[in-house]
C-alpha cells in the first residue's frame, strides 16, 4: 500500500465504521447488549484506524482542492463543513460514551450516546460521500 492509497482505505474505514453503528444501534433496540457492546467496540477501533490512516495521509499530502464546478461546489462546501466541525466535536463525545459504558453508568451513557450516535453516524457517512465527490465523482 502506497500513500496515494490512503483515501480509498479511510473512506472505507469510514463505510465500515458506519456499519458497525448502524448495526450496534439495531443490536441495541433488540436487547442485544453483548452484540451492541462488540459493534461499538469494533466502530470505535475502525475509527481510530480511519484517524491514524488520515493523519499519515494529511501529515504526506497537501488537501485535495474540489473543481470549481459552480453549485456543486457549494453542495460539497456544504456537506464539508458540517462534517469537519462535527468530526472535531464527536472525538471528546465518543470517549465520554465510552467511558461512561466501561463504568457501568448505563443512564449517563444512554443520554450521550442519543448525541453522539447520529453525529458519529452522519460524519462516517459523510466522509464517504465526500470522498467520491472529491476523487471519482467531479474529478
Amino acid at each position: 500500500m502506497q500513500i496515494q492509497d490512503l483515501p480509498t482505505l479511510n473512506a472505507s474505514l469510514n463505510a465500515v465504521s458506519a456499519l458497525f453503528l448502524l448495526t450496534g444501534f439495531i443490536a441495541i433496540k433488540n436487547g442485544k447488549k453483548e452484540l451492541h457492546k462488540k459493534l461499538m467496540i469494533s466502530a470505535l477501533v475502525v475509527s481510530a484506524a480511519f484517524l491514524t490512516s488520515y493523519l499519515i495521509y494529511h501529515f504526506h499530502v497537501p488537501s485535495k482542492k474540489f473543481p470549481d464546478l459552480g453549485w456543486i461546489k457549494i453542495v460539497y462546501f456544504l456537506i464539508l463543513f458540517p462534517h469537519i466541525i462535527l468530526a472535531v466535536v464527536m472525538v471528546p463525545m465518543i470517549l465520554k460514551t465510552f467511558w461512561h459504558a466501561f463504568r457501568g453508568e448505563w443512564e449517563k451513557h444512554k443520554k450521550i450516546a442519543r448525541i453522539t450516535f447520529p453525529i458519529w453516524m452522519y460524519v462516517s457517512v459523510t466522509g464517504v460521500v465526500v470522498y467520491f465527490m472529491l476523487y471519482h465523482w467531479f474529478v
